[in-house]
């Protein structure tokens, strides 16, 4: 995947503020694409006590979730965590691990906000905006906002808001579970995001893009061969 990765990052917070407040204008949230048919998961952890950050992308066919590719990428940790200001601890990396793909997904699935940020910019949205891609975020705790008592059934949402402004959606990703904080990142609509974010929830709390990323990137056990479904077999019986 063709990537312009840029050479420096900020190095502090206000540096950090001032590029977020520059990006949230262009940020699209209206569907601007043709057709999907590959998604992706990024997300990123950490090895040698925090000093290292290990990215992972994968990609997934759709509607199969039949995985297609995935790569991982290190870089030293030189950005201090923020929680809003994470994308420059983590993106740098994640770039780099999407420009090792040979595929490029017509969509990416973000561990992390979207617009659902106090600057309108978390990480799926900073990405999409760097590289133009549809991006999603799909936050597993709450960064801001407010939102009515959500139903217990799976495939239930609430508006997420913050100060009168519709951020997000509080998804209901499986029956009697934790939801999931969904929101727009670049160039799609919350309605329309919400509904690739269940495409890829057939199973588990997370989407499977993310949460194949997130065993990539921690390093935690063995991931399904390349060209078979990321849920298997035995899985899927287990849904019906």
């Amino acid at each position: 995947m063709k990537i312009d990765i840029p050479k420096t990052w900020p190095v502090d917070a206000t540096e950090a503020i001032a590029v977020q407040n520059r990006l949230r204008t262009r940020v699209i949230t209206t569907d601007q694409f043709k057709s999907i048919t590959t998604v992706a998961g990024v997300d990123a952890g950490f090895e040698q006590n925090g000093t290292v950050i290990r990215a992972a992308a994968v990609v997934l066919q759709l509607p199969e979730l039949t995985l297609l590719e995935q790569a991982i990428a290190h870089r030293p940790t030189t950005f201090p965590y923020v929680p809003s200001l994470l994308s420059f601890r983590e993106m740098p990396t994640v770039l780099d691990a999407l420009a090792q793909l040979t595929l490029e997904p017509d969509l990416i699935i973000c561990d992390g906000a979207g617009i659902a940020h106090p600057r309108r910019l978390g990480i799926a949205s900073h990405l999409g905006v760097r590289i133009d891609k549809p991006t999603i975020g799909v936050a597993k705790s709450r960064l801001l906002g407010t939102y009515d008592e959500l139903p217990p059934e799976k495939g239930a949402w609430m508006p997420l808001m913050d100060r009168g402004e519709r951020i997000g959606a509080v998804l209901r990703s499986r029956k009697d579970t934790k939801p999931l904080y969904v929101s727009a990142g670049h160039r799609i609509s919350l309605e329309t995001a919400v509904d690739y974010v269940m495409q890829c929830t057939p199973m588990y709390r997370l989407p499977e893009t993310t949460r194949l990323a997130d065993r990539l990137a921690s390093n935690r056990g063995p991931m399904p061969p390349v060209g078979t479904s990321a849920i298997s077999k035995a899985q899927q019986m287990r849904l019906f």
